[in-house]
C-alpha cells in the first residue's frame, strides 16, 4: 500500500517562495517506491494516470484545453512547454513547476533519489491569492481539504502509473 504524507516543503522547492504570509497556500505531499524514477517518469505517470486523465476530460469541455498523452510526455521530457491548462514556469533536474493559464495555482513536482535505488517522490500545489488581495476568497478556503485529498490521489495514481509505465 502506497503511504502518501502531508509534509513541510523542503529547502530549495520551487514553490518555496511563495508564503502563507502573502496570502497563498502552498503544500506538500510525498511517498517512496522501491525503484529509481527520473522527473520525467514520474510527470509522464502523473499526467497520464487515470484520475488525471479525468482532469483532463474535464478541462477539453470546459476551458476547451485539450490535451493527449503524447503531450504529457513531451512536457515531462522538457520538449514542450505548456499542457493542458499549464504553461511550464520553471525546471531543474529534479524539479518542475507549471502555473495554469489564468495563473491561480501551480503544481509542483520533486524526485529525490534515496539509498537502495528507491526514490522518494514530492507533489505540491500553490494556491494564490487574486491579484493584489493578501489573502485567498473565503470560497476558496473550505475547498482546501478536498483539494488536500484529492493531491494524494493523484500522487497515488502516478505511483500506480509508474508501475505500469516501468
Amino acid at each position: 500500500m502506497t503511504l502518501i504524507i502531508k509534509t513541510a516543503l523542503p529547502n530549495g522547492a520551487l514553490h518555496s517562495k511563495h508564503k502563507a504570509s502573502d496570502g497563498y497556500y502552498t503544500d506538500c505531499f510525498e511517498t517512496e517506491v522501491d525503484r529509481d524514477v527520473s522527473l520525467s517518469q514520474f510527470v509522464e505517470a502523473f499526467y497520464t494516470s487515470r484520475l488525471f486523465k479525468c482532469e483532463r476530460f474535464i478541462l477539453k469541455y470546459t476551458i476547451k484545453r485539450q490535451s493527449t498523452d503524447s503531450e504529457a510526455k513531451q512536457i515531462a521530457y522538457g520538449t514542450r512547454t505548456y499542457f493542458a491548462a499549464w504553461m511550464m514556469e520553471d525546471r531543474t533536474e529534479t524539479q518542475l513547476l507549471m502555473c495554469d493559464i489564468s495563473a491561480t495555482t501551480k503544481s509542483w513536482f520533486m524526485v529525490e533519489p534515496l539509498s537502495g535505488g528507491s526514490t522518494r517522490l514530492r507533489f505540491g500545489s500553490v494556491v494564490c491569492p487574486k491579484t493584489g488581495q493578501k489573502e485567498l476568497p473565503p470560497l476558496v478556503k473550505p475547498l482546501l481539504r478536498f483539494h488536500d485529498l484529492y493531491s494524494k490521489m493523484l500522487l497515488k495514481g502516478a505511483v500506480r502509473r509508474i508501475d505500469q509505465l516501468t
